[in-house]
């Protein structure tokens, strides 16, 4: 039910959940409160919202097989199914939520909440947070921003490059168009010269038509000869930057340190290895808790006739007044065991449950240890691979580089061969024309020299500059895409900004929320001496493995006042039971509003209140109500009577 959903009165029905044989209640948004005394199923109603909404924090009732939830909603209808198989509590059915873990984190604060009793206990707040932010996935993100970023950058490096070499490109290009200019007025004048000479000359003369044919002839040969020396020219400088570019890469691969695939293997193995280990710990510290949870509201009043040994029953006989509860506040009770159907002393099972909760804290040290280990070899892993594909991607232009000189090679001996025999051809024609020259004809066979040199020399600037040209346009297209580029770039870089702060954003809202309310929550409920409770993040060198890294922390403060006026720094552990319970409950609510759990489920569920007197839990509900579309509250009926009449209650479940 999202916050853009019909706020419309809803209906939950329930059959075998807790102590509950079958009820069906309807509830309004805003605050709904459960009224009745201890043990008149209150708390299971509470687990029942919770089961439909997705939980599986829920027992079945003792004496049945199959229990069922259902919320209706509008013309929609929620479903949970509960069903004993093999010993085991199965869930199944269609509920609200697909994942509930921060509903039950952070909405649904029963008496076994683990956001309410980190307060008390003293936990870890931050790691209570933070646990539903999958920051392995913010990683993996964080890799691929970084490795796209790397291409923009490279492709950036290349564009700056050709910007660096435009400006010699457009000198040279000038030049050359200037070179030209200048070829061309000396070849003006060269041919009037040579047409003034020519007029004085016979134009039938053989011997001036041969002259002429050898002349074309020895200018066509120059220009494959100075085509060839040029391309030799140009092999040889394409294969020293070639052979540099070997050497490079050569001893960028001979930095490279080993990454045997081998060991990469070994590591997926090993990550495999504890991936089953956290699975199998997560599973047994999720059935401890189930454990713990159905053993804490047995003893706490759910089943009252598991509890009650054969003499209470003839006690209880026409004696209502003679309350479980009482019974429970007796240290020396014996009760008989559920487990065993043997009489044993309430003790031994406050025992047994002390050791299945340090049990279960064990198997949540041993879970941590092993993620912690999984991010170790998972950033191992990485690394191997990151060495292997550059490694690889080095291998490649070796590759590339050793078939392209080798082919250069073998071009350049080819120009080589072919320069010599154009040369070799060259002074063969200079021969013959030398042959065919006579004092007659000296001035104007010199003519002719110089214009046949002068159209060669304005032909190899003209290809030149076509040639400058063509490069200058290239390199101003791709300089076209650098805006695109640099645009893109600065995306990316926007989104690995906000990826790598976005834990630090978490962090800092909910020390920012927990602080604001908590405020609000200890100036509306008016303790005595106590100034202020508030978190400061701070930041721990630990150690992970065989390195030191630094990561936040939340410490808890708590600030009071003396009667002369003085403010002095107490501890957590000398807060009233009222005092922990306030605090839980407004971090708990900072969770909630970090996470916007509102978003995705509108209830928030509030039970076991008894360690806060009834006029400071009518303040507290009231300043909740405004953060929950539905506000369903479990009170006693002498606390419930502080409440304003305007709330909704329920009496009879």
């Amino acid at each position: 039910m999202s916050a853009e959903q019909e706020t419309d009165e809803i209906r939950l029905s329930v059959t075998n959940v807790g102590g509950i044989d079958r009820t069906s209640v309807e509830m309004a948004p805003g605050v709904t409160i459960l009224e009745g005394r201890n043990a008149t199923n209150r708390t299971s109603f509470l687990q029942s919202i919770m089961a439909v909404l997705g939980s599986d924090d829920v027992s079945l009732k003792g004496d049945a097989d199959e229990g069922l939830v259902e919320l209706s909603v509008g013309d929609r209808t929620y479903t949970r199914t509960l069903e004993r198989k093999d010993g085991a509590v199965v869930t199944s059915g269609d509920p609200y939520l697909d994942d509930p873990e921060l509903a039950d984190l952070f909405a649904f604060l029963l008496e076994s909440n683990e956001a309410r009793r980190a307060v008390a206990r003293g936990d870890d707040l931050r790691e209570l947070i933070m646990e539903p932010v999958d920051t392995d996935a913010i990683q993996a993100e964080i890799r691929d921003r970084e490795a796209e970023k790397r291409r923009l950058d490279d492709e950036l490096d290349d564009l700056e490059s050709l910007k660096r070499d435009l400006p010699g490109l457009e000198g040279e290009r000038n030049r050359l168009e200037s070179d030209i200019e200048d070829k061309r007025a000396a070849l003006e004048a060269t041919e009037t010269e040579l047409e003034a000479a020519d007029a004085d000359i016979d134009e039938t003369r053989q011997e001036k038509a041969e002259l002429e044919e050898k002349f074309a002839e020895l200018r066509d040969v120059r220009t494959d000869l100075e085509d060839a020396r040029f391309d030799i020219e140009t092999q040889e400088e394409s294969l020293d930057s070639l052979r540099a570019e070997r050497r490079e890469l050569e001893a960028e691969r001979d930095e490279l340190p080993d990454a045997p695939m081998g060991e990469v293997e070994e590591i997926d193995a090993r990550i495999e290895r504890l991936r089953d280990r956290k699975r199998s710990l997560d599973s047994e510290t999720s059935d401890l808790q189930r454990t713990i949870q159905f053993n804490e509201e047995l003893l706490d009043g759910g089943a009252d006739h598991v509890l009650a040994s054969p003499s209470d029953d003839a006690r209880n006989d026409g004696a209502g007044e003679d309350s479980v509860t009482d019974r429970l506040l007796d240290d020396s009770e014996r009760v008989t065991c559920w487990t065993c159907g043997s009489e044993v002393e309430r003790d031994q099972i406050d025992s047994t449950l002390d050791h299945l909760r340090e049990l279960r804290q064990e198997k949540l040290d041993d879970a941590q240890s092993v993620e912690q280990r999984l991010a170790d070899l998972s950033d191992r892993k990485s690394d191997l691979e990151d060495q292997q594909r550059r490694r690889d991607r080095i291998e490649r232009k070796l590759g590339r580089a050793e078939t392209e000189i080798e082919d250069r090679e073998a071009n350049l001996t080819d120009l080589r061969d072919r320069r010599d025999a154009l040369t070799d051809e060259v002074g063969d024609l200079e021969t013959e024309i030398e042959a065919l020259e006579d004092r007659e004809y000296r001035e104007i066979l010199d003519l002719h020299k110089e214009t046949n040199q002068l159209e060669f020399e304005l032909g190899t600037l003209e290809s030149d500059l076509e040639d400058v040209v063509d490069e200058i346009n290239a390199i101003e297209r791709r300089l076209e895409q650098q805006d695109r580029l640099e645009s893109q770039r600065e995306e990316v870089q926007a989104e690995l900004d906000d990826l790598r702060t976005q834990i630090d954003r978490i962090e800092a809202q909910a020390v920012s929320e927990f602080n604001d309310h908590m405020d609000a929550v200890l100036d509306i409920l008016d303790y005595s001496n106590l100034e202020r409770i508030w978190i400061e993040r701070t930041q721990r060198e630990v150690r992970e493995g065989r390195r030191t890294v630094s990561k936040s922390a939340f410490d808890l403060h708590v600030v009071r006042q003396s009667d002369s006026g003085a403010t002095y720094e107490d501890t957590v552990g000398h807060l009233s039971e009222s005092e922990r319970e306030v605090t839980g409950l407004v971090f708990a609510l900072a969770g909630y509003l970090v996470h916007e759990v509102y978003e995705t489920v509108p209830f928030m569920l509030l039970d076991s209140l008894e360690a806060v007197d009834s006029g400071r839990i009518a303040k507290l509900v009231d300043y909740l109500r405004t953060h929950a579309e539905y506000l369903v509250v479990a009170l006693l009926s002498e606390d419930a009577a502080a409440l304003t009449d305007e709330y909704r209650r329920v009496t009879d479940i």
